[in-house]
């Protein structure tokens, strides 16, 4: 499963931000979307920071002690482009399967995670659109 990279990760920041946004299912479950998060995709790493359903910003690979976040979400350049295509394989289609499944941790306070799972969640299926800087 090879992934072209067409964007750097700024750029695929700055598309994922524009996704994020203007999307109308996280507008109507986002108003108390308010969290910090690391995705951590192996080659790069972002900190993605919500306020209130929308992108306050984005971190492109920050040094350790730069953001902090909540939680985080670590996997694999494999795994990141599995759901990085615009249907994934099984296994691929949700943070779940791929943290039974697959490589992907969930650490930090899940807590959180949980309390914003469903945006957090359609955040992770704009990677269909936007794909992944992997």
């Amino acid at each position: 499963m090879t992934a072209t990279i067409t964007q750097t990760p700024r750029e695929w920041a700055d598309a994922f931000e524009r996704a994020s946004d203007q999307d109308p299912e996280i507008q109507a479950h986002g108003r108390y979307f308010t969290c910090s998060y690391l995705l951590d995709m192996d080659t790069h790493t972002f900190v993605i920071e919500m306020s209130a359903g929308k992108v306050h910003n984005i971190a492109v690979d920050p040094d350790p002690l730069d953001r902090p976040y909540q939680f985080a979400i670590r996997a694999g350049v494999e795994t990141w482009q599995g759901f990085g295509v615009p249907v994934p394989a099984p296994m691929f289609h949700g943070i779940w399967a791929a943290s039974f499944q697959r490589d992907m941790k969930l650490e930090g306070d899940v807590l959180i995670l949980m309390q914003n799972l469903r945006c957090v969640t359609r955040q992770i299926e704009l990677l269909r659109a936007v794909g992944v800087p992997v």
